[in-house]
């Protein structure tokens, strides 16, 4: 009899067990929480924007027959709107084409001091610029890209000569040369960036002749600093 209470409690105990363990395998499952990545930042895509600083023309005319001649800079204000597209590829490696208008009051003027335009004034004007250009940068950081650029630049420019109150000559013309350069650009948030940025652009060398028939040549270089917003897609 005492044998057989025995084996009636470890039946019972062994049911019990079975009915707990059945019990804790029926209650749900708790998931670990969904693994939500955070976006890559990148620079690839196209971009539209606006820019404003400061500008220095540096223009020099030449008298031929006797190479007298003036030199001036020309300062003022720079403005204008830009667009572009970049790719960044290698990690943290951008290429990218841009084009760049400015409007430009750059004006300044000089006087010769020799020669057969002696006494007479030079008083130079760009009136706005273009740049055409491919840059290669590196995100330094994930939201800060250095980069620098090169390629081609045009502007519009006006030298008066003026010889006793008369003008005796006004040489007019849109020149073509390039320009390199090179920033930075900071993304500040997610579809808007900030830059600041260095170009120097040089337009080579003109001539014409004077009412007076003295002929002169001339050359003009421009160089500006500017910051500037731009909106990405």
């Amino acid at each position: 009899m005492r044998h057989l209470k025995c084996a009636l409690l470890a039946a019972a105990a062994t049911v019990a067990c079975v009915s707990f363990a059945s019990a804790a395998d029926m209650r749900p499952a708790v998931k670990a929480p969904a693994f939500i990545p955070v976006p890559v930042q990148t620079w690839t895509g196209c971009y539209v924007g606006g820019n404003i600083g400061a500008g220095w023309a540096r223009g020099q005319m030449t008298v031929d027959p006797t190479g007298s001649g003036v030199s001036a800079t020309n300062s003022g204000f720079v403005g204008g709107v830009q667009v572009g597209c970049d790719y960044q590829f290698a990690g943290g490696f951008v290429i990218g084409a841009r084009d760049m208008f400015d409007g430009a009051s750059l004006t300044g003027g000089s006087t010769f001091v020799s020669g057969p335009l002696t006494g007479g004034t030079v008083d130079g004007k760009t009136q706005w610029f273009n740049t055409l250009t491919a840059r290669l940068g590196y995100a330094a950081w994930p939201n800060t890209l250095l980069y620098v650029h090169g390629g081609g630049a045009w502007s519009r420019s006006t030298q008066t000569v003026t010889v006793a109150g008369v003008n005796v000559g006004t040489f007019s013309n849109n020149k073509g040369g390039y320009d390199v350069g090179g920033g930075v650009e900071y993304r500040f948030a997610p579809n808007w960036t900030a830059f600041l940025e260095y170009n120097y652009m040089n337009f080579g060398s003109g001539s014409g002749i004077t009412g007076t028939g003295v002929p002169v040549s001339f050359k003009r270089d421009l160089q500006n600093v500017v910051v500037g917003v731009n909106y990405r897609f």
